[in-house]
């Protein structure tokens, strides 16, 4: 009777002896788990905190590219982005440098990269125009880090946004609804095709109907006449409102010279 109870004792130790090491492999695990819990949490929190910084002018001025130490910012319509990884192109020396370390929201449609044109307003553009801006601050989200907010005209100094970004919001809403209706009706009326040369100059052409100067409307109803581009019209369509033949052209003739 001894050795089966000697044996069974044996086996009782083993048994605890693996649910021991058992366990305290779970717990292992366990601690390494939470360990990557709080790694994973403070990584989260290291972003938000990222890419939720609030800047002045001031503070943004000091990263536009001067120094090789520093990363390059710059901001569109309030949002900073960091184009560090573009420095031949925005340090100094390159094409954009304009753009660094500030907001010159204005000057990437107006194309004025001097003095007041390196403006962060948008008032006197067309919804068109501040559509383009919109689609500025997309690519800048898709190629680069976005990193916080811009104290001013876009966010105050929680990082709210303000009115006037709210305003530009569905200037930009209504320029993509424009740009639909200009699509569309360049469907119905298709472009002339052009060409130019030195000598002999420029020239419009219609491989089937008229070539017309047809006005755009203005989404600005104060401007009067919107831009205007050339098109190509079928006899019954001659006589549409915004029509307009190209000077010393013949009415019916399908090439006219435009210069």
């Amino acid at each position: 009777m001894e050795l089966p109870l000697l044996l069974a004792r044996q086996l009782a130790k083993r048994r605890m002896g693996r649910q021991w090491r058992c366990r305290r492999r779970r717990g292992d695990v366990l601690a390494g788990l939470d360990f990557l819990a709080l790694l994973r949490s403070l990584l989260l929190c290291f972003v938000w905190r990222l890419q939720n910084q609030i800047f002045t002018s001031e503070s943004l001025s000091q990263f536009d590219g001067a120094s090789k130490e520093l990363p390059i910012y710059l901001s569109i319509l309030g949002s900073v982005f960091d184009v560090t990884s573009g420095r031949q192109h925005y340090g100094v020396g390159g094409s954009y440098h304009h753009f660094s370390g500030r907001d010159a929201t204005r000057a990437f449609v107006s194309g004025n990269f001097t003095g007041d044109g390196l403006s962060d307003s948008v008032r006197g553009l067309s919804p068109i125009e501040v559509k383009r801006i919109g689609d500025w601050r997309s690519f800048y989200h898709n190629s680069y880090s976005y990193i916080g907010k811009l104290i001013g005209t876009y966010y105050d100094s929680n990082g709210k946004p303000t009115d006037e970004l709210l305003r530009v919001e569905k200037r930009i809403k209504r320029g993509e609804e424009l740009l639909k209706q200009q699509e569309a009706e360049e469907k119905k009326f298709p472009t002339c095709n052009s060409r130019w040369s030195q000598s002999e100059g420029g020239e419009v052409w219609c491989d089937s109907g008229y070539p017309r100067i047809l006005s755009k409307p203005s989404p600005l109803p104060s401007q009067g006449s919107g831009e205007s581009r050339c098109a190509c019209f079928a006899e019954k369509q001659l006589n549409r409102p915004g029509l307009a033949v190209y000077p010393g052209c013949e009415a019916r003739a399908t090439v006219c010279k435009t210069s």
